[in-house]
Formats: structure tokens, sequence, C-alpha cells
């Protein structure tokens, strides 16, 4: 029994013995990004009467998902390795679905986001093609950090909004919303009307 005890004993000397230092937990840290090379194509579908250079990196999907509706020309631009999507909506401005109808609908959906965001920037878009319309940039921990629409006023216009599949938070995802923007100017920037 003497010989338990003295073992027992001797065991806890040398487990608190064993604890040495200051312990200082790991800082949080974020994953590395790494970014790919900034290369460019032209989307032109035959259905769609637009078209645009997108990110080779950046893969095109149609959308037929929304509502229960289909259309050829709502497709989201896929970033896999960011884990994001711009979702691009085409509708064609006529009697029943007029440009002050889907200006009031953007600006609302661009909006919906002011309980999470610090800010929502708004910024006017004019290309060298004649495609005008207004960039939402959204500061803060907003579900999408960026909206916007292009139209040329008459017959066509085309919403935009980008999601990442993560929890919203605008510290860890501010390389990421940079380098994608960089591509969105792109696209916006070579945006044309067939």
């Amino acid at each position: 029994m003497r010989q338990s005890y003295l073992f027992l004993i001797s065991l806890v000397t040398i487990s608190l013995s064993s604890c040495h230092g200051d312990y200082s937990p790991k800082p949080k840290a974020y994953p590395r990004v790494v970014f790919p090379e900034r290369n460019y194509e032209m989307y032109d579908s035959k259905d769609c009467p637009f078209r645009f250079e997108k990110p080779v990196y950046a893969q095109i999907q149609h959308d037929s998902s929304a509502m229960g509706m289909s259309h050829p020309c709502w497709i989201n631009i896929a970033f896999p390795d960011f884990n994001g999507t711009v979702n691009l909506t085409y509708k064609e401005i006529n009697k029943d679905m007029t440009l002050e109808r889907l200006l009031e609908d953007a600006h609302k959906l661009s909006f919906k986001h002011t309980k999470k965001a610090n800010y929502i920037d708004e910024s006017l878009i004019v290309n060298k093609h004649g495609v005008s319309g207004i960039f939402y940039n959204v500061g803060g921990d907003a579900a999408s950090n960026v909206q916007f629409f292009l139209t040329d006023s008459s017959r066509h216009f085309i919403r935009g909004s980008l999601y990442f599949y993560n929890e919203p938070n605008s510290d860890s995802m501010a390389p990421v919303l940079t380098f994608v923007r960089q591509d969105l100017d792109t696209m916006l920037s070579t945006f044309e009307w067939k």
C-alpha cells in the first residue's frame, strides 16, 4: 500500500513539474488564399443579347431554379476557388416590366442588406459600349458586398449580385473580395448589348 502512495505522489509530482512556462494560445488566423493568374475570355451566348469578358477560372452556369422560372440568360458566374458566385438576371424592358419598375426592384434588393451593412455606396457605371448602370458597394458583414445593374434604358436590363457561400466576415473576405472586384470591373467595362 505504501508503494502505491509513493507511486501516486511521484506521478503527480512529475505531471505538475512537466508544465513549464506560460501558455499562450495561437492567434486566430484565416486560411491562405492562392490567387490565380488573371486571364479573360469572352462570354458570348447565342441565346443572350449581351456579351462580356469573364475570368478563365470562373465557370458559367445556367440558372433555371429561380422561383420555378427559367430563362436562358439567367446565369451564374461561379468562382469555385473562392466559394463565390455572381448571379446575373436578365430582363427585357417592356410594358409589363418597365424600366422604372426594374430600377425600383434593383434598388430595393440592394438596400435589403442595410441591416448588416455598415454602408452602401452607389457609383455610376458608364462604359465605352454605351452601357450604363449603378454599382452598389455594400460594406460590412452583409450577405452580398456587391450589387449592380446595367441597362440600355430602352430594351435590356440585367441585375447582378456577388455572394460568397460562407459566414459573412468582411475582415477575412477582404482579400478575396478585392480580387473578385477587379474581375467584376473588367466584366462591367467590357459588357455590351448585341
